[in-house]
């Protein structure tokens, strides 16, 4: 739908006002995305319960602002999906708090040569459908995610593997075309879940009758992990049940997990403090204190690897050039931005990548607030006089909230913008497609690692849904992140990337505003529960107290 210019100052007014009214500062939102939905910020982790001190049972209810858009771990990329996939698949590997890769489904891995890894995988375990995993099994997901058949928007993590072989019932070796360092954070992150072999051969068959890919593994999604798929209400819920039958030592708490959907920011912190549900996500800034003295919840506060950002469509006049580019990312504030939208919880983003993770530089001419040297670049772009534009964002609050500021930045300008906001599925689909001149989005950081903060976003292979919607080209870029996946030594990678930073600050392909914080309530009764800094549900230990 179309907002016009008048409609969305006196939203903002409104809402600013009812702000002052509750004595809260303002606030809406937090990202959502890998797509989203971000890194090291100040602040500090909310309170955070063990296990032990709840019983085990009952039923998890979580209100969260958007919708899964597949539950196939090939299927999608965006953070709303992720977040449910990672509690029913399990991957070979896993990060832990401090970024270190743990054993996951495999229990031991060692580096062969430059690009052969072997790994010894688990015994016993089970998928949900009574399936074994195995050396098979994992040879058919990785081959399944490289099939271009399927056109999966995770290809980018995998593309560098040539060959998956199957040593014995429990080994597999995984070959690379190059050597590649962060291998082993590729493969923790939920793109590599492991899907049940029968669901991969129902799924094919039904490819091959005309069906989408992973329409049979989104519709029924059978893992390994501690909850199983129960059913799916599109644009409702989402319902797992604990796996009873779990191979690990410990297996889920609660009896069941709900995602509900629940848009409205405001219904979700009143059905925090009703007791309606027990957790919600996304908290708005400006409600935090609100929570916090409830007497019934808490707002845990997690520093986060996503990034938000302004992207421009850099195939369509007149985005097409970098000047004017340069221009609207000098016209924003970023500081109005998250004092007057996050309440300060968040930092300025000078690049994509946020502090924290591997590859990240100060070391950068970055873009900064400056009108007059917006305006003058304009007028070097020969667009002085302004020119109309539409800009994009989706049903995330905060974001309409930035789209706002923008809007006004911009007709500092001459340039008019009309704002216009859409349901997240759809938006995701016709960004995907092109359709944009700008947008607004976010992309969260899982790996870790400086090739899944670059690569996606800015690669030219990568345009469209696997993650570069801004359309971007530059072969020195492409060559530098080639360059940045075939280097082992990690201070010559570390180079590459703060080279590759800097080549971004010039084009301006998109605007990095800021890496915010995840805040989540969580009501007294729950404990366990954390979140990553990729904005992953860690659910496993949840209990509740009742």
């Amino acid at each position: 739908m179309a907002i016009n210019k008048k409609s969305l100052l006196f939203l903002l007014l409104t809402l600013m006002l009812a702000l002052v009214l509750a004595a809260c500062a303002g606030g809406s939102d937090s990202e959502n995305t890998s797509e989203e939905p971000t890194e090291e910020t100040e602040g500090t982790e909310g309170s955070e319960g063990t296990a032990s001190e709840g019983a085990e049972g009952g039923d998890l209810i979580l209100a969260v602002l958007s919708d899964a858009s597949s539950l196939d771990p090939a299927g999608s990329n965006d953070v709303p999906s992720s977040v449910v996939q990672a509690n029913i698949y399990e991957t070979l590997v896993n990060r832990d708090e401090n970024n270190e890769i743990v054993p996951g489904l495999a229990e031991s891995w060692e580096q062969v040569d430059d690009t052969t890894w072997s790994f010894k995988l688990r015994e016993g375990v089970k998928f949900h459908d009574g399936e074994e995993f195995n050396a098979e099994v994992v040879k058919m997901n990785l081959d399944r995610i490289l099939d271009p058949a399927v056109a999966s928007p995770r290809l980018f993590l995998f593309e560098m593997i040539t060959n998956v072989e199957v040593v014995s019932d429990y080994e597999v070796n995984i070959t690379t075309e190059y050597p590649f360092a962060p291998l082993l954070a590729h493969l923790s992150h939920n793109g590599g879940g492991m899907v049940s072999p029968a669901s991969i051969e129902a799924d094919y068959e039904a490819l091959n009758g005309g069906a989408d890919p992973g329409s049979v593994i989104s519709e029924n999604p059978v893992g390994t992990g501690f909850f199983k798929f129960e059913s799916w209400n599109p644009g409702s819920e989402i319902k797992l049940v604990k796996n009873e039958d779990y191979w690990g030592e410990e297996g889920a708490k609660v009896d069941s997990v709900t995602f509900r959907v629940v848009p409205d920011s405001q219904v979700r912190a009143a059905d925090l403090e009703t007791g309606n549900v027990h957790i919600i996500d996304p908290v708005q800034p400006n409600e935090v204190e609100r929570i916090n003295n409830s007497g019934v919840a808490s707002v845990n506060q997690k520093a986060s690897s996503s990034l938000a950002y302004l992207g421009f469509n850099t195939e369509k006049a007149p985005f097409d050039d970098p000047l004017v580019r340069q221009a609207i990312s000098k016209a924003i504030d970023r500081e109005a931005i998250i004092s007057g939208i996050y309440d300060n919880y968040g930092i300025p983003a000078i690049g994509p990548l946020a502090p924290g993770i591997f590859g990240y530089t100060e070391d950068i001419d970055a873009i900064e607030y400056n009108m007059d040297e917006a305006k003058a670049l304009l007028e070097e772009a020969g667009m002085a006089d302004g020119f109309e534009t539409t800009l994009w964002t989706n049903d995330n609050p905060q974001r309409q909230a930035i789209a706002v500021l923008v809007q006004e930045a911009l007709a500092e300008l001459n340039i008019t913008v009309e704002i216009e906001v859409m349901e997240f599925g759809t938006y995701l689909e016709q960004t995907a497609a092109g359709q944009h001149d700008m947008f607004i989005l976010g992309w969260s950081n899982p790996t870790g690692d400086a090739d899944y903060g670059m690569y996606a976003l800015f690669h030219s292979s990568q345009k469209g849904n696997p993650g570069n919607r801004s359309f971007y080209e530059n072969p020195e870029v492409d060559e530098l992140l080639d360059q940045g996946r075939r280097e082992t030594d990690p201070a010559a990678r570390e180079a590459i990337y703060a080279e590759v930073a800097q080549l971004l600050t010039d084009d301006a392909p998109m605007a990095f505003l800021l890496h915010t914080e995840y805040l989540t309530g969580i009501s007294d009764n729950v404990q366990g529960f954390d979140i990553g800094t990729d904005g992953i549900y860690q659910l496993r230990d949840v209990t509740i107290n009742e």
